[in-house]
C-alpha cells in the first residue's frame, strides 16, 4: 500500500525554477474603490444638497433644479402675495368657496423648501436629483380658530339634515319617496385634509359624517311590499246583515296610517274613527245598515194636553269592534272579505222616553206689547205662526234662525224697521226681534240653558231693561238648550197688540230675576241727515246694566247666573229731506 502511494503519478516534485507566491493585494484595491465611490457619493450628496431635484413642482409651481434661495423666491412670489391661493370645499350636499387667508391658511415657504433641499445620504433623495423629482406637497400652516369659524359659516352649504322618506296609499295608489342621508362636516378632520392637499388641489372634499334618516329605505320598502301593495290591490268585500258590499281602495285609503315610530320602525295601523265612518257610510248606502228613527211628538191643535206620539223604530248598525278587526284584517291581507257582526240600534228618543217626558204643566210664559197697525206686526204674526207648536226634546237645542230660516218675501215677510249700525232702516222680517225678545224671556224664566243671544244696539223701552234679544239672518242667533227633565212645547200667539210665548213641560226651577242700576251712561248725539233714506230717531242714552238669574229647586238656590248688557246711545236724528 505504501508503495502504491509512492508510485502515484499525482505526486510531483515542485519545479525549483517557479517563483515563490507573494502577499494578496485585491482587498486593498476593493477598499480603494469603495473609498473613492463613497467620496464621490458624499460629494454628490453635498453638491445636490443645496438644490431642488430637477422636475420638482410644488402646487404646480416649477422649482426643479433651483437652489434653496431661488426656490424660496419662486414660491414666495406665488404664495406669500396670495396670487395662488384659492380653496373650494365640496361635500355630497354642495360647495363653498373660502378665502384661505380668512380661513387661517398659509404656505410656509421656508419649511417647504427645507423639505426639498439639504445634505442627505439617502439614496432615494440622490436618485431624485439624478432621475428628476415630481409633485411635492407644500408645508401648510393652519390657524385652527380662524379655520373653524370659516368652515362653520360655510356649513349651511356643506351640511344637510337627512330627508325622511315617505310611504302613502292616498287615492288608493302606492307612493314611495326614498329617504336621503344627511351629512355633517367634521371640522378637525377637514382641516387635516386641507392641510394635506391644499394648495396642490384647489378643491378639497370635506370629511363628513353620514346622518341616516330615522326610518331606513329598507324599512319603508319592506312595508311597501308586504303591506301597502297588498292593501290597495283590490276592493274589500264586507258581509253584514245578509248584504255584501264593496269598499274601493281609494275610499278606505284615508283610514290607513303609515307613520313611523320614534325608533324608525313602521307599523301600519288603522285610524279607527275614520275607518268606522267609511264602513258605516258604505253599509248605509248598501242597505246593510239602517238608521234608527226617533219617536215624534205632536200635539193636536198645539194643546199640551193632547199629545200624539209616533213610535220610534230601531235600526241596524255594524259593530265597531268588528269593523276594527275584520275589515282591517281584510285590508291587510290577500283575503279581501270581512264578515262584520251587527247589532240593534235604538234611538235615544225612544217611544218610552217620549211618553215619559211629555209636558204636564206650564213652565213659563212671557208677553210683550206693541202698538196696533204697524207694518212690523205682520212679520211678528208670520214668525209666531211658524214657531208655534215647536217641540224641543230633553237635551235638544232650540234655534230660532234654524226654525225660521232666512226671512224673504217668498215666505210671507215684508219690509219693516230694523236697526243697522246704530241707525233705523228697513229690511224683510223687520219686527221679529220682538218675537226673539219674548222667547228669550220665556227661556230665561223656564230655567233652560241660554246658549246664544244679543241685545239690541240701543235700549228700546217696550222691552225689559237688559233682558232682551235681537235677531238677524244668518249671524245673530237666539239659541237655548232644554236642560229640564221633560220635553218643552213652545206655544207662540200674536195679536194686533201683543205676543205671548208659553213653555209647557216639567217645571224644574223657580227663577228669580235681578237687575242693577244703570251705569257708564253715555248721552246721545244730535244728527241732521238730508239723505232720502233717513229715518228719524228719538234720543236715548247709552248705558250698561247687570242682569242676574237665581235658580231655586225645592226652595234651595242651586245656581246663580249673571251677565252684563251694554247699550249704545240712540242718537237724536232729524231728517231734513223728509221735512222738505
Amino acid at each position: 500500500m505504501t508503495q502504491h502511494l509512492l508510485d502515484s503519478p499525482s505526486w510531483e516534485e515542485p519545479a525549483w525554477e517557479d517563483p515563490e507566491p507573494g502577499p494578496r493585494r485585491w482587498p486593498w484595491v476593493l477598499l480603494a474603490v469603495l473609498v473613492v465611490a463613497g467620496a464621490l457619493y458624499a460629494g454628490a450628496a453635498w453638491w445636490f444638497g443645496d438644490r431642488v431635484p430637477g422636475g420638482t413642482t410644488v402646487a404646480g409651481v416649477d422649482v426643479g433644479g433651483q437652489s434653496a434661495p431661488e426656490a424660496r423666491r419662486t414660491l414666495a412670489a406665488v404664495f406669500e402675495d396670495g396670487t395662488g391661493e384659492r380653496l373650494t370645499l365640496t361635500s355630497s350636499v354642495g360647495t363653498a368657496r373660502l378665502d384661505p387667508t380668512k380661513a387661517g391658511l398659509s404656505v410656509d415657504v421656508p419649511a417647504t423648501v427645507d423639505g426639498l433641499v439639504g445634505f442627505t445620504l439617502d439614496p432615494g433623495s440622490l436618485w431624485h436629483h439624478v432621475a428628476g423629482g415630481g409633485e411635492e406637497p407644500a408645508v401648510v400652516t393652519v390657524e385652527k380658530a380662524a379655520f373653524t369659524r370659516a368652515v362653520t359659516a360655510a356649513r349651511k352649504r356643506l351640511d344637510a339634515e337627512p330627508t325622511e322618506g315617505s310611504l302613502s296609499v292616498a287615492g288608493g295608489k302606492v307612493a314611495y319617496t326614498e329617504p336621503v342621508d344627511g351629512s355633517t362636516t367634521d371640522v378637525d378632520a377637514t382641516r387635516r385634509a386641507v392641510q394635506r392637499w391644499w394648495p396642490e388641489q384647489s378643491t378639497v372634499e370635506v370629511v363628513a359624517q353620514r346622518i341616516a334618516p330615522t326610518t331606513s329605505a329598507e324599512e319603508l320598502e319592506r312595508v311597501r311590499d308586504d303591506f301597502a301593495k297588498v292593501a290597495v290591490s283590490a276592493p274589500v268585500r264586507v258581509k253584514a246583515h245578509g248584504t255584501t258590499f264593496e269598499i274601493a281602495p281609494r275610499t278606505f285609503a284615508p283610514a290607513i296610517v303609515l307613520e313611523p315610530a320614534d325608533d324608525g320602525t313602521l307599523t301600519p295601523r288603522a285610524a279607527e274613527k275614520r275607518l268606522r265612518r267609511v264602513v258605516h257610510a258604505a253599509a248605509r248606502r248598501a242597505g246593510a245598515e239602517v238608521r234608527p228613527k226617533a219617536a215624534v211628538v205632536r200635539f193636536v191643535d198645539g194643546d199640551h194636553t193632547r199629545p200624539k206620539v209616533t213610535p220610534s223604530v230601531d235600526g241596524v248598525r255594524l259593530e265597531d269592534d268588528a269593523i276594527d278587526s275584520a275589515v282591517w284584517q281584510a285590508i291587510s291581507s290577500q283575503k279581501r272579505t270581512a264578515v262584520v257582526a251587527t247589532r240593534k240600534d235604538r234611538p235615544e228618543f225612544t217611544t218610552a222616553v217620549a211618553k215619559r217626558t211629555l209636558p204636564r204643566e206650564k213652565v213659563s210664559s212671557f208677553t210683550t206689547y206693541y202698538p196696533a197697525g204697524q207694518t212690523r206686526v205682520h212679520n211678528i204674526k208670520r214668525a209666531a205662526a211658524v214657531l208655534d207648536g215647536t217641540y224641543i226634546k230633553p237635551g235638544e237645542q232650540f234655534s230660532m234662525n234654524g226654525i225660521l230660516g232666512e226671512r224673504t218675501p217668498e215666505k210671507g215677510y215684508i219690509q219693516a224697521g230694523v236697526i243697522n249700525n246704530g241707525r233705523l232702516t228697513e229690511n224683510y222680517g223687520g219686527g221679529i226681534s220682538q218675537v226673539s225678545t219674548t222667547i228669550f224671556n220665556a227661556s230665561f224664566f223656564a230655567g233652560v240653558r241660554l246658549d246664544a243671544w244679543q241685545a239690541h244696539s240701543f235700549y228700546i223701552s217696550r222691552y225689559p231693561e237688559g233682558r232682551e234679544a235681537t235677531i238677524s239672518w244668518p249671524d245673530l242667533h237666539n239659541k237655548w238648550t232644554n236642560t229640564l227633565d221633560g220635553g218643552i212645547l213652545v206655544n207662540v200667539t200674536a195679536t194686533d197688540t201683543s205676543i205671548t210665548v208659553t213653555y209647557w213641560g216639567r217645571k224644574k226651577y223657580d227663577v228669580e230675576a235681578t237687575k242693577s242700576k244703570r251705569y257708564d251712561v253715555i248721552e246721545p248725539r244730535t244728527i241732521v241727515d238730508d239723505s232720502p233714506e233717513c229715518l228719524p230717531q228719538n234720543p236715548t242714552p247709552g248705558f250698561k246694566v247687570d242682569i242676574g238669574r237665581i235658580l231655586r229647586r225645592g226652595g234651595k238656590v242651586v245656581e246663580r247666573q249673571s251677565f252684563t248688557t251694554s247699550y249704545q246711545p240712540e242718537d237724536d236724528v232729524t231728517c231734513t229731506a223728509m221735512a222738505s
